[in-house]
């Protein structure tokens, strides 16, 4: 099985036959290439062109971060599985306003389903949420009518809102965190750097998961295809990030796994410090490899099994064979 590389020492990443190894103050560690999903680079790697040419021949996608783990970009390496005949059908689905404006409304649907499930759990626990809940199933109503991509945008934007704002803070009233609205560049407070690390964690895994089928990650729906160099990922992720990075949240806070001591501050500014980041992608890692039964299939899947399956739906949709469905987590 193929597994997800993450590099957060320092050193020297190279090649040896068919392995890559990391050359640090601690020694060399050794990685046989097959066994290699994708890399992410957290520290302060050197590598050269040869090793990137390794990558290209392997079908390996690099993800590179910075020093507190913002998201500096993708070795995205050149498309083996794109097809003609798929492009030109997500392209028509884009240009098409109506069919465009459908699958947006699809990708909202699904996240609001899968925030929905999120507070409900909550609420069965003694969370005070009934009014989160009701706010968000007002807004909810408005999708269906929504006439445009820019309103739907727009709703799910106060839909996040009450997701993010309030219930963040209810579920969290026994720790020592507290959400002071939603920023992402720079995070103003702890809850905001963890949701903006793992949001960022959803998208280069969703896009590694793109890279292995015959989707153009370039072409989105819900996020507009312009200069950004990929849309497609951050469609899918409106759907995961309730399922994947809010869940991991509420476990490493609600269990007091990290702590304020976790976090720099920068002037106005939280960051993680490389313990916090370890912590959060173990827990990650622990998340995808999970395995849960899967109604549809009637068998059991993986959380990373799980992203594949849902791009298969997507490129059945796009093909005319079945209309796309959300998957919508049971918890």
């Amino acid at each position: 099985m193929q597994k997800t590389l993450y590099l957060f020492a320092s050193g020297r990443l190279q090649r040896k036959d068919n392995t890559v190894y990391i050359e640090a103050e601690e020694g060399r560690k050794y990685f046989p290439v097959e066994s290699i999903r994708d890399i992410y680079v957290f520290g302060e790697v050197d590598l050269n062109k040869k090793l990137i040419e390794f990558f290209e021949e392997k079908e390996i996608v690099v993800h590179f971060f910075g020093y507190y783990g913002n998201y500096v970009g993708t070795f995205y390496p050149r498309e083996h599985y794109n097809s003609g005949y798929m492009i030109l059908k997500q392209v028509e689905h884009y240009l098409d306003f109506q069919r465009r404006l459908d699958l947006a409304r699809r990708f909202v649907q699904g996240a609001v389903d899968n925030m929905t499930q999120v507070l409900r759990y909550y609420l069965n626990r003694g969370k005070e949420l009934q009014d989160n809940l009701y706010a968000i199933s007002s807004l909810e109503a408005r999708i269906p009518s929504a006439s445009s991509v820019e309103e739907l945008m727009a709703l799910e934007g106060n839909i996040r809102r009450h997701y993010y704002y309030d219930s963040f803070n209810v579920i969290l009233a026994d720790t020592p965190f507290t959400l002071k609205g939603r920023s992402r560049q720079p995070p103003a407070d702890p809850l905001n750097a963890l949701i903006s690390f793992g949001n960022t964690l959803v998208y280069t895994k969703i896009l590694t998961e793109i890279y292995k089928t015959h989707l153009d990650p370039r072409i989105g729906y819900l996020h507009a295809t312009n200069f950004r160099r990929f849309t497609l990922n951050l469609d899918l992720a409106e759907i995961f990030k309730p399922i994947y990075a809010d869940r991991i949240l509420f476990t490493v806070v609600g269990k007091k796994m990290l702590g304020v001591e976790d976090f720099d501050r920068q002037g106005g500014l939280f960051l993680l410090k490389e313990r916090a980041r370890r912590l959060y992608v173990q827990e990650f890692e622990n998340k995808l490899q999970t395995t849960f039964y899967h109604r549809r299939l009637k068998r059991n899947v993986s959380y990373q099994t799980l992203i594949r399956l849902e791009l298969y739906k997507l490129e059945k949709h796009l093909m005319g064979e079945e209309p796309y469905e959300p998957f919508v987590s049971r918890w």
